[in-house]
């Protein structure tokens, strides 16, 4: 049975394809009929969002699957790996319409642009109304979810509401006997989407080679480690964070003196205690030191 994660993830993900199909085509067919190639880039980033999507799905779905004994420590970094690839095609995407508008830029042949027609205005500001939107949805279920996949498609939607943002600048500079600014535009797209993969794809990186949680979060598990019963001091405290899930190492210092049983009994009060106040640690290692006689 899908948990709650799952049905949150796919639900978002097919509302964000359905959107995007119909928003892609329109904009293909606006940027054709009104003579608008910041207009037609805008659709490709828009198609482009599609096909990310279904990596976000069969990322989420892989990360979701249960521990096995090939993958001892789950899946989770998958999601990380759907993000790389998301990023991946995000950049190639807007690379592409960077080098078609600098060629035109560079062709100097400005007045033989045609003049966009007043349709891609409207099909303009309409994307950025409903990329927005669609930004918003997303960014909120992902953080109730915590998934990095899907906050990078979210990031996918603000960076193609940007680029609308561009193409309707330039669209209306062009029609204001301008033409070459229609180019210029799709340059702008090309630079914002650019930015939005490097960010996605640094914050997977991050993910994926063991790096720690901030110093917040550390601070808020030693705080809680020392509250406990039985904790004279801390040795040692060390956190990786693993797709969206923390692993934590302890060492703590205990009286030398007690049973093992005992101090048995005070590192499962901390593992109990972590995993029920931090929901993302999924895993806490607790190591007990005897305590130096004063």
């Amino acid at each position: 049975m899908e948990n709650q994660f799952e049905k949150t993830a796919m639900k978002v993900s097919f509302v964000s394809i359905a959107a995007n199909v119909l928003l892609s085509v329109f904009k293909l067919f606006v940027g054709v009929f009104a003579h608008s190639g910041a207009m037609i880039s805008d659709a490709v980033h828009s198609a482009s969002d599609v096909f990310s999507t279904f990596v976000v799905i069969i990322g989420i779905k892989i990360a979701g699957k249960d521990s096995d004994k090939e993958h001892p420590y789950g899946h989770e970094r998958m999601e990380c790996v759907a993000a790389i690839v998301l990023a991946t095609i995000l950049c190639i995407t807007g690379l592409g319409i960077g080098y078609t508008a600098i060629e035109t830029i560079l062709s100097g042949k400005y007045e033989q642009l045609v003049v966009p027609g007043a349709l891609a205005l409207i099909a303009a500001f309409l994307s950025i109304v409903v990329k927005e939107a669609m930004f918003w949805y997303t960014r909120i279920n992902a953080k109730k979810i915590d998934s990095g996949a899907l906050m990078a498609d979210a990031w996918h939607h603000r960076s193609d509401a940007l680029s609308s943002v561009g193409a309707l600048i330039g669209i209306a500079a062009a029609r204001m006997g301008y033409p070459v600014m229609d180019a210029a535009a799709s340059l702008v797209i090309c630079i914002f989407i650019v930015k939005a993969a490097y960010d996605i794809f640094k914050d997977a990186v991050d993910k994926m080679v063991d790096k720690a949680c901030d110093e917040a979060t550390e601070n808020e598990l030693r705080d809680c480690t020392l509250s406990q019963r039985g904790v004279m001091g801390i040795d040692l405290l060390r956190t990786r964070v693993f797709g969206n899930k923390i692993y934590v190492d302890l060492e703590i210092r205990a009286d030398g003196s007690r049973t093992l049983n005992e101090t048995h009994e005070i590192a499962e009060q901390i593992h109990d205690r972590i995993e029920e106040r931090f929901p993302k640690v999924k895993h806490i290692m607790v190591h007990v030191n005897p305590a130096e006689e004063s």
